[in-house]
């Protein structure tokens, strides 16, 4: 019996040992894995949690740049010739759109004019684990949103749209020579790339969480917004209105005589504010890639040079005047031609041994005489002048590729140069400088530096332009000039002058024409065409607008008077009625022409 009793006693013992050891090993388990997961929250709270957060976060990240929309830019009355309208950008979810590749691309490329390899290289991902592909880029909404639907009823996934903003030139050929254009993702001329960093604004971006499969978004996870700032508008000195009828009057004469190009210019006499600056040939900006050619996309008024001619007689005729050497009813005995150093210097009209003024010189547009009376001028006094009037130097007023024009240092100039200088030839300038230049003498002999900018506003080389900038210089006297505006009325007198057509009824009108020869491309000697011009101002006894019209190399025979003088007369015409400008009723010049 004890014995039996010793054995039950001892089975007992062991039963209740087991549960205690179990109960160990578990406690123990229990903390073996609280100590990791305590080391682990150690770790990810205290020694490097923003590493593990980032990571964690971009496995699901879906980051989505927002676009800036670009600053409008407006004419002077803040008319858009520039702004942006609604478009969307297709985009893809490589993850979701990689299995149909092939299928998806082909139909992409179809609906929306797309490249097919393209396309295909976007579906499939350009980066490995890319969320976030273009497709395309600035698509009208219209169109985005039936391919949209196109997509979605073909049962395809992955392609969502977002706002693009497409940019517009309202007006489409409308000072496109002044604007430029963009590329898909960039300007590439004109304002819009001179003035890109105002006009660009700076791009956005969301960020937030998606499920690794769809791309949802998931509610309540962390997300992040940069939100866009968009672009500032540029106002410009622009009048859309006018600078559509000055390229409008200006493509006719270009067409009527089978020219190769022609441009045109109204300022503000007073301010030097740009109000139109035209050329022809051009382009809509909309369609830039549908260009006759390449030089149509910028400005010739500003990047080519040429030989001013007789309007440059002006500029000599108002120095002299300023200098005490000449005056409007001094005599000239001019002769048939005039031997020269190296060269025989002849008048564009026949004539004997004839008796002009001053003013005579200016009527008829005598080289001969121009050169007789700036014998008066050594070289270096003649272009110090002429530098004041803006010549050989850039006018900066934020156009792209403006050329400075060839002026000889004083210095460097020989009597011969001179002699041609004097009369319109053996120097180059372009169109805002001659324009400019012919102003100073409309406002009192201040030259205003011209502008095309309202306000101010800084270029891509870091250059301030605009009103706000705008200088004041006096070059000659207002006695001078005003004897030299009395001087330029007589070129339009029916019976005293060479451009009657020039006229404007109603206004007294000063102006000067100019015939020039044109330079061969290759620069070995003139090819045989000319460039004429007319520039001039109204009214001659009060100013407020200055025109300047240059037609190059017209194969019908004319000169500054017939080919320039009617484009300048329609257009100054238009812009004294438009502006509401009276008459002043004042008296025509009487001065003398022969003596």
């Amino acid at each position: 019996m004890p014995s039996t009793r010793a054995t039950g006693s001892g089975k007992r013992g062991a039963s209740r040992g087991a549960p205690m050891l179990r109960l160990r090993i578990g406690f123990v388990l229990i903390a073996m894995v609280l100590s990791f997961f305590g080391a682990r929250l150690v770790q990810l709270q205290g020694v490097d949690p923003r590493s593990y957060a980032v990571r964690a976060a971009a496995e699901g990240a879906v980051r989505v740049p927002l676009e800036a929309e670009r600053g409008d830019i407006l004419d002077r009355n803040g008319v858009p010739l520039a702004d942006s309208v609604k478009g969307k950008m297709v985009i893809a979810d490589p993850s979701l759109t990689a299995d149909r590749a092939p299928e998806l691309a082909r139909l992409l490329s179809e609906r929306l004019s797309v490249d097919y390899f393209r396309t295909l290289t976007a579906l499939r991902g350009r980066k490995e684990g890319s969320r976030y592909e273009y497709v395309a880029r600035r698509v009208p909404s219209t169109l985005a949103g039936d391919t949209l639907a196109v997509v979605d009823e073909a049962g395809f996934e992955g392609i969502s749209l977002q706002d693009d903003p497409i940019r517009s030139y309202p007006s489409g050929d409308v000072a496109a020579n002044l604007l430029g254009y963009m590329g898909t993702d960039e300007p590439l001329g004109g304002f819009e790339r001179t003035f890109d960093e105002q006009l660009a604004g700076v791009d956005g971006e969301a960020t937030w969480q998606s499920n690794s499969g769809k791309g949802v978004r998931i509610p309540l996870r962390e997300s992040t917004l940069k939100a866009a700032k968009n672009g500032a508008p540029l106002r410009t000195t622009i009048d859309r209105d006018l600078q559509w009828f000055t390229q409008k009057v200006l493509a006719q004469s270009v067409r009527q005589y089978r020219a190769v190009s022609g441009a045109a210019i109204v300022m503000d006499t007073r301010t030097g504010e740009i109000l139109a600056l035209a050329d022809v040939p051009t382009f809509d900006a909309n369609a830039p890639t549908e260009a006759k050619s390449e030089d149509d996309l910028g400005s010739r008024a500003m990047s080519d040079t040429y030989e001013p001619g007789s309007v440059e007689k002006v500029l000599t005729a108002a120095a002299l005047i300023d200098a005490g050497k000449a005056f409007p009813r001094q005599r000239f005995k001019v002769p048939p031609n005039l031997a020269r150093q190296d060269r025989v210097i002849g008048d564009w009209f026949d004539h004997g041994n004839i008796r002009l003024t001053l003013a005579g010189i200016i009527a008829k547009s005598s080289n001969i005489g121009t050169v007789l009376a700036a014998d008066a001028f050594s070289p270096v006094e003649l272009v110090g002048y002429l530098q004041r009037f803006g010549l050989g130097q850039r006018t900066d007023i934020g156009v792209r590729g403006e050329t400075p024009g060839i002026l000889t240092p004083g210095e460097a100039m020989t009597s011969q140069t001179k002699d041609r200088v004097a009369f319109g030839q053996s120097l180059s300038v372009n169109v805002a400088q001659m324009a400019a230049a012919v102003n100073t003498i409309a406002n009192g002999g201040v030259r205003v530096s011209p502008s095309l900018i309202a306000g101010s506003a800084v270029t891509d080389d870091g250059v301030t332009v605009g009103t706000d900038v705008a200088t004041r210089t006096r070059v000659v006297s207002k006695q001078a000039a005003r004897a030299t505006a009395r001087m330029m009325e007589k070129v339009v007198d029916p019976e005293d002058g060479v451009a009657p057509a020039a006229q404007v009824p109603g206004y007294l009108v000063a102006g000067k024409t100019g015939t020039a020869q044109r330079v061969a491309s290759d620069g070995t000697g003139y090819d045989g065409s000319t460039s004429v011009s007319f520039g001039g101002f109204a009214p001659a006894d009060d100013a407020r607008f200055t025109v300047y019209v240059v037609v190059h190399a017209p194969k019908v025979d004319g000169g500054g008077g017939s080919i320039a003088g009617p484009v300048f007369s329609r257009i100054m015409g238009y812009v004294l009625g438009r502006y509401g400008v009276e008459p002043t009723n004042g008296t025509p010049s009487r001065l003398p022409v022969e003596w």
